[in-house]
């Protein structure tokens, strides 16, 4: 799983590059190759130095995602329960989780080949799904499919399917269960922790 969201985060959007008129799929497309030109051609960040890693993360990547509403679709139900405050957290917190697992995981993408299927999309579409397939050299090719809604700062993504395994729903369960469990709080928590525990793994590079 680690291996595949490295090829997530290496899939998805520039900071430079993002424009509201451009077709998602176009985007996709044209940010994956300038993305993958630094991690091909930047020997620190394929032995895990983790500070270039993770300037590449957010700089690149995560402008472009819409956290907050991941967050409350990975709630759920139970996002009902949420203060607008804690709300703000969560999606501080979970965001955070992301950089580390992304960056973690981006360092392992090598020279897997990428292809893009056709975008069924109208004129006045507004949240759209680009598919793409990892094509390994000695397995089967894995479906890597993005989610995304139109903003006013562009398209920005609010889930991904690994293998048609949704993000979002892999999270809910959790979220969900520990909510009920520990309230909103107790969800805070888990997180905080699985946050320090990457910063405390990632401090020696």
């Amino acid at each position: 799983m680690k291996y595949l969201l490295g090829l997530l985060a290496a899939c998805l959007f520039s900071a430079t590059s993002i424009a509201a008129d451009v077709a998602p799929d176009v985007l996709v497309k044209n940010v994956t190759t300038e993305v993958l030109d630094v991690v091909r051609k930047d020997r620190d960040i394929q032995n895990g130095n983790s500070k270039k890693t993770l300037e590449l993360v957010e700089t690149k990547i995560l402008p472009h995602f819409n956290f907050q509403r991941m967050v409350q679709l990975a709630m759920g139900r139970e996002g009902r329960k949420a203060t607008p405050e804690q709300l703000k957290t969560l999606t501080d917190e979970f965001r955070n989780l992301l950089v580390r697992t992304y960056s973690k995981a981006l360092t392992e993408f090598r020279n897997q080949e990428i292809t893009y299927k056709p975008l069924k999309m109208a004129a006045t579409d507004t949240d759209v799904k680009v598919r793409t397939e990892i094509k390994q050299s000695g397995g089967k090719p894995v479906a890597l499919d993005y989610y995304l809604e139109k903003s006013p700062a562009g398209w920005k993504v609010y889930d991904v399917e690994v293998g048609g395994v949704s993000l979002i729903t892999n999270y809910r369960t959790t979220f969900g269960q520990e909510i009920q469990n520990n309230g909103v709080d107790g969800l805070i928590r888990i997180l905080q922790a699985k946050n320090k525990t990457g910063e405390a793994s990632g401090s020696a590079k």
